[in-house]
């Protein structure tokens, strides 16, 4: 039986790893429809919190303005990253080309990242509400408010490092950062989501102990991390292509991205392997009913919706449908296999608590 207060929080946090998710999936429909420099500054859209329809809504200097404007801010990026010792870096935001490229405006692509943007707001919001409504663990276990309480600032970092994606007009490696640091905001809400479960509900942390399915859902979940991050790099790879290409013949783009999309490609016959091994032990060892085989069949059937997701971006000439998706499955197979590890690693001793 829960209190009231720990009903809040879980229905708050329940919401929030929900619009995490929705996040996800909005980021990658920006990616896959290149509209990620549809608003050229950052927290605002063309200095508006409501953007434009039509380029005359707009001043007749705006690419001039706002390529400035990134300028000064990708300055102030190398110059933090000359104290933090990564001085070729800070070179090569100073000296890259690219990065001052202005985008014409398109509507479309703008009001797809505002709304992407607005849902990042949203939540923030929310993780603001998970500080507060944790608030009530302080005594019983604290551990949920501060994890809570980091998460929100590192949803700050996130938001200045969106800014630096806007200002160093989507630089590969800090896109990819960007997806990383999202999926730990996603981690520590499903974390603190499971902690404040395994406060009342004992049947969550029942376990029959075993050291090989332990194993396997780590290397699983480190392979889905791998593969998330390759992905990222593949798909960073393939705008650069499709530049190259002027948008043109888009079913030979992949053919045009080289080794990551090789390695990103066979290292999910590792995962297939891993989680089917997994799925097996898991199958013999625990209930049907119970939570690990719920969450580990959840894996296995996430795992085949991706892959066939990612044989139509390979065969089907990448449409952008089929990238947001498989972002999203990406994450969702994340999601699952973080809170399988969860119920497979609580003791006894804490069953006992």
């Amino acid at each position: 039986m829960y209190p009231s207060s720990e009903k809040r929080f879980l229905a708050i946090n329940y919401i929030s790893v929900v619009a995490l998710f929705l996040l996800i999936l909005a980021g990658g429909v920006v990616r896959s429809t290149g509209s990620g420099m549809g608003c050229p500054d950052w927290p605002k859209c063309f200095d508006q919190y409501i953007p434009p329809t039509h380029i005359s809504q707009l001043p007749a200097n705006y690419h001039e303005k706002y390529v400035d404007k990134r300028i000064r801010k990708n300055e102030r990026f190398a110059k933090t990253l000359d104290l933090l010792g990564y001085g070729d870096l800070a070179y090569r935001i100073r000296n890259d080309k690219s990065i001052l490229k202005p985008d014409e405006f398109n509507a479309a692509k703008t009001w797809t990242e505002y709304v992407n943007r607005l849902l990042g707001a949203l939540v923030g919001l929310f993780l603001i509400a998970c500080v507060v409504a944790s608030i009530t663990y302080l005594r019983t276990r604290s551990r949920i408010f501060f994890w809570s309480l980091f998460n929100l600032f590192l949803v700050g970092f996130q938001g200045w490092l969106g800014s630096i994606v806007v200002s160093t007009n989507l630089l590969a490696w800090v896109v990819t950062i960007h997806m990383l640091v999202a999926i730990a905001i996603l981690a520590i809400s499903i974390y603190t989501y499971y902690e404040a479960r395994s406060l009342r509900d004992k049947s969550v942390l029942t376990n029959i102990g075993s050291v090989l399915v332990t194993i396997l859902a780590y290397t699983g979940l480190i392979l889905t991390v791998v593969q998330i991050t390759l992905g990222t790099e593949v798909r960073e790879q393939i705008d650069m292509v499709s530049t190259l290409m002027s948008d043109l013949n888009r079913s030979e783009w992949v053919s045009q991205v080289g080794a990551n999309f090789i390695y990103h490609r066979d290292l999910a016959i590792l995962v297939i392997i891993v989680n089917v091994v997994s799925f097996v032990l898991i199958r013999k060892r625990y209930p049907v009913a119970g939570y690990q085989y719920k969450y580990i069949s959840y894996v296995f059937l996430l795992i085949v919706l991706q892959i066939i997701t990612g044989l139509i971006l390979s065969y089907v000439g990448l449409p952008p449908v089929a990238q947001a998706i498989h972002i999203l499955l990406a994450t969702l197979v994340f999601g699952a296999q973080f809170y399988l590890l969860l119920l497979l690693k609580k003791s006894r001793l804490e069953i006992l608590n």
